[in-house]
């Protein structure tokens, strides 16, 4: 065992031999970036956000939602036990940017979607200590009453798939049609959205079908948060072999 003494006593040969090693280490680590077309393994159930639920997740940003509430559930005993299933890198794989992280100061939001009623949803984001009393997050009334400006959900599509998201020239030339259809179930246009959009939801997100608001689209964002993958069937690829 005398052969480290050489690395201890010359120390360019210590930093060669460090080097050497990241070297080799990063080589295994980034050569097969260049060969695989994925490192993600593909879901059955996850599709692009429809362009309702994009709107809500522009405005989820907009406000910093992301500053208190990550979305993605380590795979940890207590983390499962209390928000589910963990994350799955397909479930973000649309998203630009992704909402993932381990700062929390509110819950984790990654399975959100369903947990609470619409109404829920509307009383919390307008005040939110009135259904969750230590509540410290601030509250959002003003989105009820503000019209949702939709008439560049074409242009955010089409900019969404320049970062290789799946939106087809259909789903963008309908992107306002759809987005409207989606809070009217019995729009004349639900059929295209669902065909567009697999397993969309189409309701009155707001409580006012007067309009269509930024609440709307928030809440519609917030409901489809985790409900893509059925995990009752799902099963991931390692066990599939």
């Amino acid at each position: 065992m005398e052969w480290h003494k050489i690395f201890e006593r010359h120390s360019l040969i210590l930093v060669l031999g460090i080097v050497v090693v990241i070297s080799i280490g990063g080589i295994v680590e980034i050569a097969p970036l260049f060969y695989l077309e994925s490192t993600i393994e593909e879901v059955e159930g996850v599709r692009p956000y429809t362009p309702l639920e994009q709107a809500g997740r522009d405005i989820y940003i907009r406000e910093g939602c992301y500053l208190c509430h990550s979305q993605m559930i380590r795979p940890l005993r207590d983390e499962v036990e209390r928000y589910g299933h963990y994350s799955l890198a397909a479930e973000s794989m649309y998203d630009h940017p992704f909402q993932w992280g381990s700062r929390r100061i509110g819950p984790d939001l990654a399975r959100v979607g369903g947990k609470y009623s619409d109404e829920w949803h509307r009383d919390h984001l307008a005040d939110p200590q009135s259904v969750v009393p230590e509540s410290i997050m601030p509250g959002y009334p003003f989105m009820a009453g503000r019209d949702l400006n939709f008439r560049q959900a074409a242009n955010a599509l089409s900019a969404l798939r320049m970062t290789g998201v799946p939106y087809t020239d259909a789903m963008i030339e309908n992107a306002a049609r759809d987005l409207q259809a989606q809070t009217d179930p019995y729009s004349d246009y639900a059929d295209g959205l669902q065909e567009r959009y697999p397993g969309a939801t189409a309701r009155d997100f707001d409580g006012n079908p007067e309009r269509i608001s930024e609440l709307d689209a928030l809440v519609a964002y917030l409901q489809v948060l985790g409900t893509m993958v059925d995990f009752d069937t799902y099963v991931p690829e390692d066990n599939q072999r």
